[in-house]
C-alpha cells in the first residue's frame, strides 16, 4: 500500500502534507529523491523526478505488482497511472488518455516506454498471434521514432525534437488491436549535427566517414534495424532511407564558390554521389543546387542563378527538407501497419482508445529560435488544458452540484495561449502578416511590428518596452526570443528541389514529395506559414485530449548536469511553479478523488447493498446510494451533489471495489444457475415439441401407410392372382411387426382363395406337395411341384409290368396289412461295388419293400417304415435319393424318371411319403461341391453282362463317421440312361 511507505521515504502523495506550502513541498520531493523514490502522487497525478541512472523497478514482478491494482495499493509508479487509465478503458469503455509533460530531459520520452512496455505485458493473455504482432511493431515503433526524432543536446542525451501522441486501439476484450501516431513540428536544424540517427548511420559505415562509431551507437544501429524490418518495412525501402541520410551527409559537405559572375560548385563529384544517391540525373541536381526557374506574370520560364549565400541557403533548407519529409514518411509507414482496418463494431465490440501524448517541454535557453516559441507555446496549450481539467472544471463541478467548497486562487495561463494564438492579434498572425508583406521584410520590421500592437500587454515586453533589461537587445529580441523567425515561418524550399525529388525514379523517395508534380507555371494557393499549420495541429491535439479522460505524468528535472545524486532546488521549484503543482495538490485536498452520477454508481455499487439489489423501490437513485452508503458507514467520507455522488478518498472506492470483486463470481454462479435453468427449460420445450412432433408424424406415418396398402389392395379380389404381384410399401419401424402379421394374413387369404377352387378329389395332393414345399423349396430348382402326381407309378407302367405289380401289392397286403401304397417307381440301386442293377421301389404306410422286376417283383428286402429316420436328396437335378435306417442298413437309389416323361423329377413326389406320416424327419441336402472323389469310369465298365455303364466319372460323397448315426453315405452318380 502506498501509505505504507516508511516515514523515511517522506509522503508518497503529496496531498498528505502536513501544510500545501511551496517549501514542505520541496523538501518532500528532495527527500525522496534523495532515497530513490522518483514517484509521487498529487491524487491520480505522478509526479516523476529523472533519476539520471537505471532503477530496477520495471521488470515483471514489478508489472504484476500493479496490474488491476487500484492506484493507492501500492507505492506510487508510473504503471499505477497507466494501470488507471487501462481499468478505466475496459471498465467503463472510455476513452483515456496518459499526458507526460515538462522541461526537455526531464525524462518523459523514458516514461512513455515504461508505460507503453506495461500495456503490452498486461493484455492478449491468451497470447493471440495477431494481437502480439500489434503489440511488438507499437514497441519497436517507439525505437525507430527515437532514432529519427531525437537528439543529444547539451541538456538531454536522448532529447525530443518532435512532438508525439500515439493512439492505442483496444478491442472489447481489452487487447490492442492497432493505433496511430501524430508527430507534431520536427525541428528544423541541421539535420547532420544533431539527430541521433546519423550516428548510428555512420556506426555502419564508419569506414567511409571521418567519424568513428562507439560501440553504443553501433549496437542501437543493430536494434533499429530489428525494429524496421519487425514493422515491416521491405529492404527497398530500408535502402531508400540510407540514401536519402547519405544525401544530407553529402549536402553538407558541398561548398559554394564565385567566380566574380556566376556561382560554381567546388567538387563536383559531390554533386554526382547526391545524384547516385537520389536517383536523379546529375544535371538536374547542379541546376536545382544554382539556379532557381521562375514564371513571370506572361507566362515566360526564366532561370535565375543564386548569389553564394541563396545557394548555401536553399542546399541547407534541402537539406531540412529532405529530412522533415523521411520523418514524416517513416510515421505513415508505420500507421499504415499499425491503423485498424475494417473494424465491425457490430462483430468486435466498442473500440475504446488509450492515448499517450509524448511531447518536448519548456525549453528556455540564452538564445531562443523559432522551434523554442513553437515547443513553449505548446506547453502552454497543454498547461491550459490541464488547468481546465483539473482545476478549473473541479471546482466549477463542485459548484454546479451545490458541493461546499474553498475556492482555490491559481494562475490560468489562458492569457498566455491567447498571447500567441489570438486572430488579428497573436504573435503568430503578426508573423503571418510580415510573411506575407510583398517586399524586404526583416525581423526588425517584424518586431515593431509586435510592439505597436502588443505593447499594452502585461506578459509581453521587448527592450525597446523595457529600455532597462539588458537581457534583450533593442530591435531584435522579444521575451527572450532572438531573430530569425520570418525565414523559418516560411516555406523557404525552392520548387525545383521539389520537382527534382518528384522526378526521382526511386519510388519511395519520389512518394515523399507529391507535391514536386505541379508545374512551374501553375497557380496554387499560398501555403500556410509554419507557426499556422502548428498551431492548428496543437488545437486539433488538445481537442483531441479534451474529449478523454486524462491522467497525467508531471516531469521534473532535478539539475542541469544530468547527477543522480544532485538536486537543485532552485530549478526544481521553478518547474513545479510553472506546472501548477502546488495549486493541484491544494485542489485535490480540499476537494473529492471521486465522483459518479447516482445512476451509474448505482448501477456499479448495488449489489453491495441488500435494499438495492438486484432493484430498489425508493423514490430516487441518489436515495437508494444513501442506503448502499449509509450502510458500509461512509457518511463522513462522501457529500452528495444535485447528479453526483462525491467520494473523498480512495479507501472508501477500493472497499466498495473490493466488496463487489467478492460479490461478482457469486451473482456469475447465480445468474449461470438461472441462465442454465432457462436453458434447460427452453430444452425441455423443445424435446417436448420435438417428441409432440415426432408422434404426430409417426401417427401420420401410419395412417399413410395403411392408406397406401388400402390403395394398393384395393382390388386384390378382382385380380387373377389376388394380389400375390402387388408390392407391398415399407413400412415404419413401429409397424413391422404389424406389417408382417398382415403379410402373412394376406398369404393366408391368398392361398385359401386358390384352395377354395381347387376341386376336393385333388386337395390330398395339394398338400403333399404342400409337406414336400416346407422341405425342398429353396434347395432344389425342381422337385415336380409343376406336375400331377401319380404316386403309384408301377401300377400304371405296361400292361404285364403293372398286372404282375398288382399281383405282388395285394399279396402284400394281406401279409402286412398296411392300408395304401404311398410310393412306387423303378428304381435303379448302387452297391458298395459301384454295381448297378434295375429294381423296383414300394412305399407303404408300413414298409419299404426292394423289389426285383424281372423276377415278377418278388421282395428282395423289407425295411419297416418305423426304422427310416432319415432322407437325403441332393442339391442338383438328378434323381438320387438315401433312405437312412437306424440299422444303418441304409438304400441308395436313382429314381427312374419312365419312358413316356423321362423329364420328370420324382424325388419331391417321394418325400412326400415321409411328411405325410405326420412325423420329424432328417432331411439331409448334400452338395456336389462338399468333397469330391473321382474315380475313373474305366474301372467301373461292365463290359461282361452288357449292363448299363457310367459314361464318364462317378462322383460319391463320403460323410465323416461322426455323423454316420444319422446318414450313412450318400453317393450321386450320373449315370447314362
Amino acid at each position: 500500500m502506498a501509505e505504507l511507505e516508511g516515514l523515511e521515504f517522506g509522503k508518497s502523495d503529496f496531498v498528505l502534507l502536513d501544510e500545501v506550502t511551496m517549501e514542505q513541498f520541496m523538501d518532500n520531493l528532495k527527500l525522496r529523491f534523495e532515497k530513490g523514490r522518483i514517484y509521487t502522487f498529487i491524487g491520480e497525478v505522478v509526479v516523476s523526478v529523472n533519476p539520471y541512472k537505471h532503477l530496477d523497478i520495471y521488470g515483471k514482478e514489478v508489472i504484476e505488482d500493479y496490474r488491476g491494482r487500484e492506484l493507492y495499493e501500492n507505492p506510487p509508479h508510473l504503471f499505477a497511472v497507466a494501470d488507471a487509465a487501462y481499468k478505466a478503458m475496459k471498465r467503463r469503455a472510455k476513452d483515456t488518455c496518459i499526458v507526460i509533460s515538462g522541461e526537455s530531459g526531464a525524462g518523459k520520452t523514458e516514461a512513455s516506454k515504461y508505460i507503453m512496455q506495461y500495456i503490452a505485458a498486461i493484455t492478449n493473455p491468451n497470447q493471440r498471434a495477431e494481437v502480439e504482432s500489434v503489440k511488438n511493431v507499437l514497441l519497436k515503433s517507439n525505437c525507430v521514432l527515437e532514432a529519427f526524432g531525437n537528439a543529444k543536446t547539451n541538456r538531454n542525451d536522448n532529447s525530443s525534437r518532435f512532438g508525439k501522441y500515439m493512439d492505442i486501439n483496444f478491442n472489447f476484450n481489452g487487447d490492442p488491436t492497432g493505433g496511430h501516431i501524430n508527430n507534431y513540428l520536427l525541428e528544423k536544424v541541421r539535420p547532420s549535427r544533431l539527430f541521433l540517427s546519423f550516428p548510428f548511420f555512420l556506426s555502419l559505415c564508419h569506414s567511409k566517414s571521418s567519424s568513428q562509431a562507439s560501440n553504443n551507437d553501433s549496437l542501437c544501429h543493430k536494434a533499429v534495424m530489428a525494429a524496421l524490418k519487425v514493422i515491416g518495412f521491405t529492404t527497398e525501402e530500408i535502402s531508400s532511407i540510407y540514401k536519402i541520410l547519405s544525401t544530407i551527409l553529402h549536402l553538407g559537405n558541398l561548398q559554394f564558390t564565385s567566380d566574380g559572375e556566376h556561382v560554381v560548385l567546388v567538387g563536383e563529384d559531390t554533386v554526382k554521389h547526391i545524384s547516385e544517391l537520389t536517383s536523379t540525373e546529375p544535371e538536374n541536381t547542379r541546376k536545382a543546387l544554382l539556379y532557381r526557374t521562375v514564371a513571370t506574370g506572361g507566362g515566360e520560364v526564366i532561370e535565375k542563378g543564386h548569389n553564394e549565400q541563396e545557394a548555401s541557403y536553399g542546399r541547407d533548407a534541402f537539406a531540412k527538407a529532405l529530412y522533415e519529409r523521411l520523418f514524416a514518411w517513416i510515421v505513415g509507414r508505420i500507421n499504415s501497419v499499425i491503423e485498424v482496418k475494417d473494424y465491425n463494431p457490430a462483430l468486435h465490440g466498442k473500440n475504446t482508445v488509450i492515448g499517450v501524448l509524448d511531447i518536448y517541454g519548456f525549453e528556455i535557453f540564452d538564445n531562443n529560435s523559432f522551434e523554442q516559441f513553437c515547443i513553449n507555446y505548446c506547453n502552454e496549450k497543454l498547461q491550459q488544458l490541464f488547468i481546465e481539467l483539473i482545476l478549473r472544471q473541479e471546482q466549477d463541478e463542485y459548484q454546479r452540484e451545490g458541493i461546499t467548497w474553498q475556492h482555490i486562487e491559481y494562475f490560468n495561463n489562458q492569457i498566455i495561449v491567447d498571447l500567441v494564438e489570438q486572430p488579428h492579434k497573436g504573435i503568430i498572425s503578426i508573423l503571418d502578416e510580415a510573411c506575407l508583406t510583398a517586399g524586404k521584410v526583416t525581423d526588425t520590421v517584424c518586431l515593431d511590428s509586435m510592439n505597436k500592437k502588443l505593447g499594452q500587454h502585461p506578459h509581453y515586453t521587448s527592450r525597446k518596452l523595457c529600455p532597462g533589461d539588458k537581457t534583450m537587445e533593442f530591435n531584435r529580441d522579444f521575451l527572450f526570443y532572438s531573430p530569425g523567425f520570418l525565414d523559418k515561418n516560411k516555406d523557404p524550399l525552392f520548387q525545383d528541389f521539389k520537382r527534382l525529388m518528384y522526378n526521382s525514379s526511386d519510388h519511395v523517395l519520389k512518394e515523399m514529395w507529391p507535391d514536386g508534380k505541379m508545374s512551374i507555371t501553375e497557380v496554387t494557393k499560398r501555403p500556410l506559414t509554419a507557426a499556422t499549420l502548428f498551431k492548428n495541429s496543437i488545437i486539433a491535439l488538445v481537442d483531441k485530449l479534451a474529449c478523454k479522460e486524462p491522467y497525467y505524468v508531471r516531469c521534473i528535472k532535478p539539475n542541469e548536469v544530468k547527477s543522480s545524486m544532485l538536486f537543485d532546488d532552485g530549478r526544481c521549484q521553478h518547474q513545479v511553479a510553472y506546472l501548477g503543482l502546488l495549486e493541484n495538490v491544494r485542489v485535490r485536498r480540499a476537494g473529492f478523488a471521486y465522483r459518479q452520477p447516482y445512476a451509474r454508481f448505482l448501477q456499479r455499487y448495488k449489489m453491495t447493498c441488500e435494499y438495492t439489489w438486484p432493484n430498489h423501490l425508493m423514490s430516487t437513485d441518489q436515495e437508494a446510494v444513501e442506503a448502499i452508503v449509509n450502510q458500509h458507514g461512509f457518511e463522513d467520507d462522501v457529500a452528495y451533489g444535485h447528479t453526483k455522488l462525491f467520494v473523498r478518498t480512495p479507501r472508501t472506492l477500493f472497499t466498495l471495489e473490493q466488496e463487489r470483486a467478492a460479490l461478482i463470481p457469486i451473482l456469475v454462479l447465480f445468474l449461470q444457475k438461472v441462465w442454465r435453468g432457462a436453458l434447460a427449460r427452453m430444452r425441455c420445450r423443445k424435446i417436448r415439441a420435438i417428441y409432440t412432433i415426432m408422434a404426430h408424424y409417426k401417427c401420420y406415418k401410419v395412417k399413410a401407410h395403411f392408406w397406401e396398402v388400402e390403395r394398393r389392395f384395393a382390388n386384390v379380389r378382382n385380380m387373377a392372382d389376388y394380389g400375390k404381384s402387388v408390392e407391398w410399401p415399407t413400412p415404419p419401424a413401429a409397424l413391422m411387426q404389424f406389417h408382417r402379421i398382415t403379410q402373412h394374413l394376406h398369404r393366408r387369404w391368398w392361398a385359401r382363395q386358390l384352395i377354395k377352387n381347387i376341386p376336393p378329389s385333388d386337395m390330398a395332393e395339394v398338400r403333399a406337395k404342400v409337406a414336400a414345399l416346407s422341405a425342398l423349396s429353396g434347395e432344389r430348382v425342381d422337385w415336380g411341384y409343376s406336375r400331377a402326381w401319380e404316386r403309384d407309378y408301377l401300377a400304371k407302367d405296361s400292361p404285364l409290368m403293372s398286372t404282375n405289380f398288382v399281383r405282388i401289392t395285394k399279396e402284400l397286403k394281406n401279409k402286412d396289412q398296411y392300408s395304401q401304397v404311398l410310393f412306387s417307381c423303378s428304381v435303379r440301386m448302387l452297391n458298395w461295388f459301384n454295381n448297378t442293377k434295375d429294381r423296383a421301389l414300394l412305399i407303404t404306410d408300413k414298409h419299404i419293400y426292394r423289389l426285383e422286376p424281372k423276377k415278377h417283383f418278388k421282395v428282395q428286402k423289407r425295411i419297416s417304415l418305423d426304422t427310416v429316420v432319415g432322407v437325403s436328396v441332393t442339391s442338383g437335378s438328378d434323381q438320387m435319393v438315401a433312405l437312412h435306417t437306424a440299422s444303418q442298413d441304409d438304400i441308395l437309389v436313382h429314381l427312374q424318371r419312365g419312358q413316356l416323361n423321362p423329364n420328370q423329377d420324382r424325388v419331391g413326389e417321394l418325400h412326400f411319403f415321409w411328411a405325410a406320416r405326420g412325423e420329424k424327419c432328417l432331411v439331409t441336402f448334400i452338395s456336389v461341391a462338399l468333397y469330391v472323389i473321382q474315380i475313373a469310369s474305366t474301372q467301373f465298365q461292365r463290359d461282361k453282362q452288357g449292363s448299363s455303364r457310367i459314361s464318364t466319372m462317378e462322383t460319391v460323397l463320403l460323410l465323416s463317421s461322426s455323423k454316420r448315426q444319422k446318414c450313412h453315405y450318400l453317393a450321386q452318380v450320373s449315370l447314362d440312361q
